[in-house]
């Protein structure tokens, strides 16, 4: 059973809304730590300021300052200031100032003020003054701003230009379909 805790307690069910059927889960709360161990392709809705223990293939729509643990293949779409602990084959869309360590395959499009912990073949496209730190070649790349760029293989220093028209971040993702490894991902705002 998950387990949606705040200030210490228990948060009232009739806070928050679980949707079995559709595995939806949606509290206008902020400040919730929310476990959901063991549980897959759930969809979170919350307000900011939460912290998340998931399964994988699990979607975030979120305020600022969250925290998330979660599998692989998870969506992101949060607010600034968050920070992000996952597996591989994810896709993040936030605001500014976020911290991700990260697998392998992870697409990034952030605002400015990032750090990235990751592994090869991800792909960025952010504001500015970004950096990544890549695990398997132990070594800090600056990323450029307003520049879509993939990582090179494993042990492979550098990253290649993915050449197509990159414009300013977008400030409403809503609608957006993102592809990953031929599988396209449309992201919605409730």
């Amino acid at each position: 059973m998950f387990s949606v805790r705040k200030n210490g307690k228990e948060l009232d069910k009739s806070k928050y809304n679980w949707d079995e059927s559709d595995k939806t889960f949606n509290a206008s709360e902020d400040n919730l730590v929310l476990d959901f161990t063991g549980y897959d392709g759930v969809t979170f809705h919350t307000g900011g300021w939460c912290s998340f223990i998931t399964g994988n293939f699990c979607k975030f729509y979120t305020g600022h300052y969250c925290t998330f643990r979660a599998g692989t293949s998870c969506i992101f779409n949060t607010g600034a200031s968050c920070a992000f602990y996952t597996g591989y084959d994810c896709i993040f869309i936030t605001g500014r100032s976020c911290v991700f360590a990260t697998g392998n395959s992870c697409v990034f499009e952030t605002d400015c003020f990032c750090t990235f912990y990751t592994g090869y073949y991800s792909t960025f496209n952010v504001a500015g003054n970004c950096s990544m730190i890549r695990y398997d070649i132990k070594g800090i790349t600056e990323i450029p701003a307003y520049k879509k760029i993939r990582l090179n293989g494993n042990g492979v220093y550098g990253y290649m230009e993915i050449k197509e028209e990159v414009k300013e971040k977008e400030k409403d993702c809503n609608g957006k379909v993102v592809v990953i490894d031929g599988k396209e991902y449309t992201l919605q705002l409730k």
